[in-house]
């Protein structure tokens, strides 16, 4: 099944576009490893180097430069290299938990599938050096020297080391201009020597164009991109032929379309895809595929492309094939898919009640609904530019929720604009780099979501606390241009903002109890112990908070959550000066930093349950304090003790009945740990 179309496929691709093949791979590599009778003087001399589709030319560093050149530039290289990784910032958790993933992996990638298969020893005895197209061809020695074709079987196709992989999704790159897609070409090369190697998906989807021109659009965009990695970096890129096989079911039996179904697209020879990634090299795939009954080469949707690579890397292609053509089904997992980028004029996700007017983090398995109600209700008939982009905004995040529910958790969906994509340190910032103390310089999100597997900036801080960008277009608006997609988790608030507004308890009314049979009180313990450290006296704060509770938060399987309060101020009985008061904030340890547990419960307390301010205490030597001081729009140090106190609640005036009555609050609640070391602070 695998190899059935592997003949007609190469036969199609050189009578169709004989210039498929990019040219990184010398025709003088086919003569002098294949026929062995090319001249030495035709073998070395450098190829011509394309233009781009611009019609500018892409500079050509020769290979004859002098040595003091070629280590200049491979010394500034490295040197740029590693200021963008340093200026990312990462904490010392987020640097320990790449590392843990990642350098593994890079200590054991020392030597390259080129140097693993350079030398093959043949039955006769004799050493053989492969050249590239005997790789790609999959061509062994027999013992009277005659080369033949061996077909690689599913097992030679699972790399034997863990692999890291990104898909990437570049739409409409005919668009942009030859720096934009230079610095594009520099981010995917510092991505690979991070340890994320990519598979770029070229969108040939021009408006408009038949199939021909779309065919040919997606052919010369991604032999632009792959000669613009080649540009910086070896082993440079590889334009290999779609593995992409277009199936004659649409849907299965009848049934709906879904991401885990794979009979409208899948891959059928993925073993030119393997080989390029075994050797390191970024591959890149224009947006076609073959039919499967006449090989007919023809353009497919890119998202559905994306999909199709996903389940076949992450062994989840299940294909509907009749009981005598398989005796049994195989599960082949290639790869790691640890992260889907979608680079697109239009960025990331927007979003209409966030202050930055798009998503940083979005939490899909909780926020998709309410994605749909904001870029949904416009009909096919409506043809305006706003009801194409919104179209395009929902499809990418459709694309982004169907990938990350065929892989693991840790992956993540990153959608962001070719310029942020692009950004990198420039000479001049030398120059200025006093004039930025206390200023950060734009980073590059793809570099530092792979560092941190965090946004570049947090959904979770205060409108003025973000940063103010030009976005494409030449408005100027905060916050990134860049969503941070997650699968995430569910969400559950008691009571129901959407349905109850929270506001203090009223004479006579019931009131939200922590035993109410909706929560899971041995689970809110330990998550409470757990995050903490300490054991709570599970007595002592159900007496106090029971008939003061305002709410509960709880994300996920009590991975984190919040406990808040109707603090009475000591003095008054007046229910108008009850504080809301954030009496406990919990993450379970394995959760902290990874996968924005705490930023998903902090943003539904201040957006959702409490927009009009919130306070709260911490310890003055809290090491968490940091995260409270950047998301909080207050301070302040009560003296006396050893409590911060912090608020959200905009414009606090420092000498007014409500800043009192907040310190008060803070000052009296006593703590119900059953250690009683709260006598300390």
């Amino acid at each position: 099944m695998i190899l059935r179309h592997t003949a007609c496929r190469k036969a199609v691709a050189g009578l169709n576009n004989p210039l498929l093949k990019h040219s990184g791979h010398r025709a003088t590599d086919e003569l002098s490893h294949g026929g062995g009778k090319a001249s030495s003087t035709l073998a070395s001399r450098p190829p011509p180097r394309p233009s781009s589709s611009s019609g500018t030319t892409v500079p050509y560093v020769s290979p004859y430069a002098s040595i003091s050149e070629s280590q200049k530039q491979r010394k500034d290289q490295d040197r740029d290299f590693l200021v963008s990784v340093l200026e990312t910032s990462v904490t010392r958790r987020d640097a320990k938990t790449y590392m843990n993933r990642f350098v593994p992996f890079l200590k054991k990638k020392t030597s390259s599938f080129k140097q693993r298969t350079a030398v093959q020893t043949s039955p006769s005895g004799r050493s053989t050096a492969l050249g590239p197209a005997d790789i790609l061809s999959n061509t062994i020695e027999t013992s009277n020297g005659v080369l033949q074709a061996s077909p690689k079987s599913e097992q030679d196709l699972v790399i034997e080391e863990p692999l890291f992989v990104a898909l990437v999704k570049i739409h409409a790159p005919a668009t942009l201009d030859d720096a934009t897609f230079d610095g594009v070409a520099k981010t995917l090369s510092r991505l690979r020597k991070l340890g994320l190697v990519s598979i770029v998906v070229v969108d040939g989807d021009v408006d408009g164009k038949d199939e021909i021109t779309q065919r040919r659009t997606a052919t010369e965009q991604a032999r632009r991109i792959a000669t613009a990695i080649d540009n910086h970096d070896s082993p440079g890129a590889r334009v290999i032929d779609p593995p992409i096989t277009i199936g004659q079911n649409n849907g299965l039996n009848g049934l709906p379309a879904s991401p885990f179904t794979s009979n409208d697209l899948f891959i059928e020879n993925p073993s030119e895809l393997m080989t390029a990634l075994q050797d390191d090299l970024i591959a890149i795939i224009p947006s076609l595929g073959y039919t499967a009954d006449t090989c007919a080469r023809k353009p497919v949707n890119v998202n559905d492309a994306i999909l199709a690579l996903t389940r076949q890397l992450s062994g989840l292609q299940f294909l509907q094939i009749p009981d005598e053509e398989i005796p049994g089904t195989k599960v082949l997992r290639a790869a790691e898919v640890y992260r889907i980028i979608i680079i697109d004029p239009l960025g990331g996700i927007p979003a209409r009640n966030r202050a930055t007017g798009r998503h940083l983090f979005l939490n899909l398995e909780h926020e998709f609904k309410e994605v749909q109600a904001d870029l949904g209700g416009s009909t096919d008939q409506d043809l305006s530019q706003e009801a194409r982009d919104k179209a395009r905004h929902l499809a990418n995040a459709k694309l982004a929720k169907d990938a990350l529910s065929l892989l693991p958790p840790t992956s993540s969906v990153i959608i962001t604009t070719p310029q942020e994509a692009a950004k990198e340190r420039m000479p001049e910032d030398d120059l200025v780099d006093i004039a930025l103390v206390g200023t950060r310089r734009g980073k590059n999100p793809l570099i530092h979501s792979l560092l941190s597997d965090k946004p570049v900036q947090s959904s979770s801080l205060p409108t003025e606390r973000f940063t103010r960008i030009t976005s494409s277009t030449g408005t100027c608006q905060i916050g990134s241009l860049t969503t941070l997609a997650k699968r995430g988790m569910p969400l559950t608030i008691f009571p129901d903002p959407q349905t109850t507004a929270w506001k203090p308890p009223q004479a006579g009314q019931s009131s939200l109890c922590l035993t109410d049979p909706r929560i899971d009180l041995p689970r809110l313990v330990h998550l409470i112990e757990d995050s903490f450290g300490r054991k709570l006296d599970v007595e002592h704060y159900l007496k106090r908070v029971n008939g003061n509770l305002a709410g509960i938060i709880i994300a996920g399987e009590y991975e984190g959550g919040a406990i808040l309060t109707w603090e009475v101020p000591p003095g008054t009985t007046d229910p108008s000066r009850r504080v809301p008061y954030l009496d406990k904030f919990a993450v379970l340890r394995k959760s902290q930093g990874a996968g924005g547990v705490a930023d998903i419960v902090f943003n539904a307390m201040v957006r959702d349950c409490f927009p009009e301010g919130v306070c709260w205490r911490s310890r003055k030597d809290n090491p968490v304090n940091k995260w409270y001081f950047e998301r909080s729009r207050g301070t302040f140090k009560i003296a006396d003790m050893n409590w911060t106190m912090f608020w959200t609640t905009p414009r606090m005036e420092l000498v007014g009945q409500r800043f009192r009555d907040y310190e008060a609050v803070c000052r009296g609640v006593e703590p119900s740990w059953a250690d009683k070391k709260h006598i300390v602070d």
